[in-house]
């Protein structure tokens, strides 16, 4: 069973400028993982173009083939790094995990 993983930000910054630098900067770490973790089956990251003030800022969709390799994935020490950028940036976190 294959689990798709979707992650919505809101970012911390105040200014417009440092939250687009952030969603960038979010974006290119995640996508550089496609080429570092094998458990990897899709990526991808989109930053919200309408709404800013009721919408997330940066979301992540990505698939795996099974929860071991979604689990895999979030231990993987390339994601460690990621995550702890990104956690330096965001307000807020949500998350789902379903299969599909």
């Amino acid at each position: 069973m294959s689990i798709r993983h979707i992650v919505l930000w809101k970012l911390a910054a105040d200014d417009a400028d440092t939250r687009a630098l952030h969603a960038e900067q979010i974006a290119e770490r995640l996508l550089a993982l496609r080429e570092v973790i094998d458990d990897i089956a899709h990526l991808e990251v989109g930053r919200n173009i309408a709404n800013p003030q009721s919408n997330w800022d940066v979301a992540l969709l990505s698939e795996f083939a099974d929860v071991d390799a979604l689990e895999r994935y979030q231990v993987h020490p390339a994601h460690q790094e990621v995550a702890g950028f990104v956690r330096s940036v965001v307000a807020e976190r949500s998350c789902v995990d379903y299969p599909f």
